[in-house]
């Protein structure tokens, strides 16, 4: 009589964690960077299980969560792991962004359903930078560098020394009265973003109270062209910082107010995608 037997056959557990079902992904868009989070172990796949775009595993633990983070919206290379950029032109211009975290399993056998967190971060394009420049009466300059949330909490405007635009003025500052009609110094800067972005101003006025839409104003940049031989372009849209310079002035019959306030409307400009700087500026050269 031949002996009865067993052969068991132990395949190995194809995960450690719990799994959980996870159909949702918490995106964070900063001006610089791209944080996504997804539920630790999603339906059983562990961390260096996803990768970013199918392409780099460097998710992290972060109380509960895998975190992936896109450090450079506009690397050198374009993509920065298989994030992928797409301009929307129009009246209101806008960048998007977008990546996934995506499941791969080497293995012969995959135990787990795939997964696949698509997500994207929308930015405008362009901006409107408030600045106090300065008093009808003493000069005095004030900066309000305002913030969306997007690419605008990079920007500021300052006022500066002299065209060589080394150093800015503390604010407020003052100039004396018979220094009205001064030459006042501007720059406009991108900080923080990638070089790829260049600053280009569209248009530039004042206006003797904080509102922009103010129907008392003195236009100085209108198209990217100096409204009069006043104001001279520097800069425009060939860097992270536009630059130019127009003479200080009050305006007539309003003896109660102190405060000249300047508008710029700005855009954010990827140069590798698009020609950034203005005609009236190339024609120059």
């Amino acid at each position: 009589m031949v002996p009865a037997g067993a052969f068991l056959l132990f395949l190995p557990i194809a995960w450690t964690c719990p799994p959980q079902k996870a159909d949702y992904v918490m995106v964070s868009c900063f001006p610089n960077a791209i944080i996504a989070n997804v539920p630790e172990c999603p339906y059983g796949w562990e961390i260096d299980q996803l990768s970013l775009g199918g392409v780099c595993y460097t998710g992290i633990h972060s109380q509960g969560y895998y975190r992936f983070i896109i450090s450079d919206l506009t690397p050198k290379n374009h993509s920065y792991c298989g994030t992928l950029s797409e301009f929307m032109p129009g009246k209101d211009p806008k960048y998007i962004f977008f990546n996934s975290i995506v499941s791969n399993d080497t293995l012969l056998t995959v135990r787990h359903q795939p997964v696949n967190y698509t997500f994207s971060c929308v930015y405008r394009a362009a901006y409107l930078v408030n600045h106090a420049v300065f008093s009808q009466r003493v000069a005095t300059v004030y900066v309000n560098n305002g913030s969306l949330g997007t690419f605008k909490s990079q920007l500021s405007m300052n006022v500066f020394t002299n065209s060589k635009f080394l150093y800015a003025k503390d604010a407020p500052y003052v100039i004396d009265t018979s220094e009205i009609g001064s030459e006042v110094f501007i720059g406009i800067e991108a900080k923080g973003l990638s070089n790829r972005f260049k600053v280009v101003i569209n248009n530039c006025w004042a206006t003797p109270t904080p509102y922009s839409t103010d129907n008392k104003r003195w236009s100085l940049i209108i198209n990217s062209c100096s409204s009069d031989s006043t104001v001279t372009i520097f800069e425009n849209g060939k860097d992270s910082r536009s630059t130019f310079k127009f003479h200080s002035f009050r305006f007539q019959r309003l003896e109660k107010v102190s405060t000249v306030w300047l508008h710029c409307e700005v855009q954010v400009c990827d140069g590798d995608r698009l020609v950034c700087q203005p005609v009236s500026i190339l024609s120059q050269f």
